[in-house]
């Protein structure tokens, strides 16, 4: 049985936290509510008394005096629901930005394992427009209603004490009013959650096809795509236009009933119930008063669908938060820098799958480099996913000079080890940005690492460390990116360092470059190399080979070729000239 959504009140209220923290504003905004409430209402009184009193009698001194009371009336309450929107708005704002920020950094804390699942398009709208979504119902939607209600119960008030029998007449389309804003309410909360979801989706595909646009074009599948594209458009399209149906039918119900009013009004003022004739005032005074008294009512069904929009919003956005899929860290901090890392019985599975780690065992010693090879599939690259803690839940133990993975903080596996990956995400900015990424790392270290990466022509192209890198690196080639990534890694200085294929996309010259590099660096850290091709990884200390998430060679690299084991065949494979390659 499906989880019934939750009610808009529940949303609202969890939103508490955030709207108190900027309550001075909101408080403001509170006190020039009754203040402006209580101007507008005066207002038709004013007008009353002016006809009445003033027009019909002849009286030009009393009517000049009502006039400038009415137009002071007009400005100070025009400048009081001035006050009232400039503080909402400016605590509104903070609150979105408070519950932004708040949803981007939840999102940096998940696991990897989460965005496994997850598309990047719909997280974006996680933090984008169903942020907006919520903005809007802040400003214009749930906390403006106070100051409507305000001015409903204060117009009805000014109605009863002039003439509580013909008032008691209009509020005959009360009951009809209410059932028909119900019964819309009901329906655009339903259609709103679908526009999100369809939102979302749209988003997560397109995402999805523009960052694989070389891939669609190279083989042909614009056509399709965008067919598919088309399908989730029109998804969208559709529930958006029933919810604007929706809404503009509560608007043109409120609208008709006022109009309703109007009519009953006449009526009345001509004796058509009975009554005496009323004064040219009151019925000016009244027909005012239900101009007033229509234009929150029919606004409601605009704020109405805004709140709507704001709570299917607000579902998504707090389902996001109430995702704990966090990789547990602990607080213990390692008492110098990183000397040993011991592996025990490893065993891992990612979730719903089989292991694909059985129980391995090994030690990596201060200094000392550890290559890890096999096919690709045999598990290698998941060994440094879990001892960067990329992915929780792995069975035996891993030990950081004999302290268990888990239980150190992040900040401290993080400074103790780096990894340059096979892929290299560059970002949009300096070299110096790209290199540091906001670490406090002097330019001397830099340089230096740019040096020891042989990377400094490429530097020197790039105008310097202020040279700039263009969107996901477009002005580098991968090769390049791979040594940028490797001297970002190197100015680190992180004792340890995983090579994780680092040199499995780069052209036989870059990886020359990049190996020299490395020559460097095994000269200075502890390194564990997790490759597939073996030209990086012969001159390690140790060399384990893996097949189908077990160890199943370990030794040199000479000791291994001696056993004319699985090591051999990989050799050879790479290495080897085949008879076949010579014809």
């Amino acid at each position: 049985m499906a989880e019934s959504s939750p009610s808009v009140g529940s949303l609202l209220w969890r939103l508490g936290p955030y709207v108190r923290a900027d309550a001075p504003y909101y408080l403001v905004a509170l006190l020039a509510a009754p203040a402006s409430t209580a101007l507008v209402v005066a207002q038709p009184w004013l007008l009353k008394r002016a006809i009445d009193e003033h027009i019909l009698t002849g009286d030009v001194p009393g009517l000049v005096w009502i006039a400038w009371l009415y137009l002071g009336a007009v400005l100070v309450g025009f400048a009081a629901e001035a006050l009232y929107m400039l503080a909402l708005s400016y605590g509104a704002m903070r609150t979105i930005v408070a519950v932004r920020r708040d949803v981007y950094a939840h999102t940096l804390r998940l696991e990897r394992a989460y965005f496994d699942k997850q598309p990047t398009g719909k997280l974006l709208t996680r933090v984008t427009s169903d942020v907006d979504a919520l903005g809007e119902t802040l400003t214009a939607g749930a906390v403006t209603i106070v100051l409507d209600v305000l001015l409903v119960m204060g117009v009805l008030g000014a109605m009863f004490a002039f003439d509580a029998k013909l008032t008691g007449i209009l509020l005959l389309i009360g009951p009809p009013l209410a059932i028909v804003v119900n019964l819309v309410r009901a329906r655009l909360r339903t259609l709103f959650v679908r526009v999100r979801t369809a939102l979302s989706a749209l988003n997560a595909y397109a995402s999805e096809r523009i960052t694989g646009l070389d891939v669609v074009q190279l083989y042909r599948d614009e056509a399709r795509t965008l067919e598919s594209f088309d399908e989730k458009l029109g998804v969208y399209r559709d529930t958006t236009i029933q919810s604007n149906f929706w809404d503009a039918l509560l608007f043109a119900i409120v609208d008709g009933l006022s109009s309703i009013c109007m009519a009953l009004l006449l009526w009345y003022g001509a004796g058509v119930f009975g009554a005496s004739i009323v004064s040219a005032g009151l019925l000016a005074a009244f027909i005012e008063y239900i101009s007033r008294l229509f234009e929150p009512i029919r606004e409601f069904s605009q704020k109405l669908a805004v709140i709507q929009r704001a709570a299917a919003a607000l579902e998504k956005i707090f389902g996001l938060l109430d995702t704990h899929a966090f990789v547990p860290f602990g607080d213990r901090e390692l008492p110098g820098e990183l000397g040993s890392i011991e592996v025990t019985d490893l065993a891992f599975a990612y979730e719903g799958g089989p292991d694909v780690l059985k129980g391995l065992s090994f030690a990596v010693r201060s200094g000392q480099t550890v290559a890890v090879v096999g096919r690709t599939g045999s598990g290698k690259s998941t060994i440094g996913r879990l001892l960067t803690r990329a992915y929780a839940g792995y069975r035996g133990a891993i030990r950081l000079d004999g302290i268990e993975l888990s239980e150190l903080t992040a900040d401290s596996l993080r400074r103790s080890i780096g990894v340059v990956q096979q892929d290299v995400q560059l970002f949009k900015g300096t070299v110096r940005f790209n290199l540091t990424l906001g670490a406090p790392i002097d330019d001397a270290t830099l340089l230096d690492a740019i040096r020891l990466c042989r990377a400094d022509a490429l530097v020197e192209r790039l105008g310097g460390l202020d040279g700039r890198i263009e969107h996901q690196g477009r002005n580098v080639s991968v090769g390049e990116g791979q040594l940028l990534s490797f001297a970002r890694t190197l100015a680190a200085h992180t004792p340890m360092v995983i090579l994780d294929e680092a040199t499995a996309n780069v052209d036989s010259l870059t990886e020359a470059r990049i190996q020299a590099a490395t020559d460097v660096l095994l000269e200075r850290r502890t390194v564990i190399v997790i490759a597939h091709r073996l030209s990086t990884v012969m001159r390690a200390d140790q060399i384990l080979v893996m097949d189908a998430g077990r160890i199943v060679e370990r030794g040199t690299h000479a000791e291994l070729m001696a056993s004319s084991g699985v090591y051999h065949g990989l050799f050879e494979s790479q290495f080897v000239e085949r008879p076949e390659d010579t014809e």
